[in-house]
């Protein structure tokens, strides 16, 4: 892996901060999560990113994307970061379902979907997890019934993240009387059909990010299946593997809280303990090694390789960094980190927060031990 930009990717970085330097809202946005009115700030935001076709550069130009490589994304990304851009809200849809989109989806369905959500036209929401069916995916009970060139899906879907306020959700669901791997399959749906009700889940923030969704003989086309029927599994695994091993989570939002987290001991060490200075410069290193871990993924992928099982060494590692960094962070300023009040507090217990929930969400950290144990190390189970 060669570590110098060329003159090329150089010339790219500077194009991006230039055009974020000047559209970048000079105040930040309301969180998406927050309320209707946030949500749609932020839908607005994307429409402006798609003004630049900057939704989604990898993605290929006829479908709203600038047919980048992933070392560009990861310089976009790096620029995006530090700029303080808004967030994303269509990360659902771009980071997860899109790639997932263009390697198992037909001509007519890209044609179809990514164009509008590249644009923030269509948000979408992730709707896999159910009540008894988390981490352990191949537990799900919600059913597609085939009927003529239908499909009508039932059941109940928990912890879809953007569902209060999203347009569509992407779903696992069984035929009738199969179990576990076999049988499933991924199918979209519109979340104002009839017979779908969501209900917001309420964080400890005030946010609804979650929501659970209930579905009642919800009809939608064929069309809507991604890859062939009981092929969900399958696929499900590819959407998996982006969101631990690459797109969910790039080093540049590591990299950018890690150097707050050195300014933020800089302007605090004389009143802290200085003991934290060590776990100051593990945050930065920890970021720095995976931001490298990332950049050699890229790699190998734009010479053809695949995310497999690896990916779950990566989820380990960026939730895990994500807590340390916020649990030093609230150490060094001490007990005015629990007061909201506080100069600079806020952020960082918000997001310390946040990222409590990283061991649990893409699949619990115990899950994907489990995973680098049996099918990177060979061990039994």
């Amino acid at each position: 892996m060669d570590l110098t930009y060329t003159p090329a990717q150089q010339a790219f970085r500077a194009e991006v901060r230039g055009w974020l330097e000047a559209h970048v809202p000079a105040r930040p946005l309301e969180h998406f999560d927050a309320s209707r009115e946030g949500f749609e700030a932020h839908r607005l935001w994307e429409r402006t990113l798609k003004t630049g076709d900057w939704g989604m550069v990898t993605w290929p130009k006829e479908y709203g994307g600038r047919g980048l490589d992933l070392i560009q994304w990861l310089i976009f990304e790096e620029e995006y970061a530090r700029a303080g851009a808004p967030g994303r809200v269509g990360q659902n849809g771009i980071f997860l379902l899109g790639p997932t989109l263009i390697e198992f989806g037909t001509e007519e369905q890209k044609a179809r979907f990514l164009p509008p959500m590249a644009s923030g036209e269509e948000i979408w929401a992730q709707a896999w997890s159910e009540p008894q069916a988390g981490s352990d995916l191949a537990g799900v009970r919600s059913t597609a019934v085939p009927d003529g060139g239908d499909y009508v899906l039932s059941g109940h879907k928990i912890w879809s993240s953007r569902a209060v306020f999203a347009d569509w959700a992407f779903g696992l669901f069984r035929t009738p009387g199969s179990e576990r791997h076999k049988g499933l399959s991924l199918i979209f749906f519109p979340l104002d059909a009839p017979g779908v009700t969501v209900n917001a889940i309420r964080k400890i923030n005030g946010h609804v990010g979650f929501a659970e969704i209930f579905l009642e003989e919800v009809r939608v086309p064929a069309f809507n299946r991604l890859g062939e029927e009981g092929q969900g599994w399958q696929i499900c695994m590819a959407t998996a593997g982006f969101e631990r091993g690459l797109m969910l989570r790039s080093p540049a939002r590591y990299q950018v809280a890690a150097a707050a987290l050195a300014k933020l001991w800089r302007d605090r060490k004389d009143n802290a303990d200085r003991a934290l200075e060590a776990e100051v410069v593990r945050a930065f290193m920890n970021a720095e090694a995976y931001a490298l871990s990332i950049y050699r993924t890229a790699s190998a992928l734009i010479a053809g390789a695949r995310i497999g099982p690896e990916a779950s060494t990566n989820k380990i590692f960026w939730s895990e960094l994500d807590i340390h960094l916020h649990r030093t962070a609230l150490a060094i300023l001490g007990p005015e980190a629990e007061l909201l009040t506080a100069p600079g507090a806020h952020d960082w217990i918000d997001d310390y927060i946040f990222a409590l929930g990283g061991p649990i969400y893409a699949g619990s950290n115990e899950i994907q031990r489990n995973i680098i144990a049996e099918r990177m190390l060979g061990l039994p189970r």
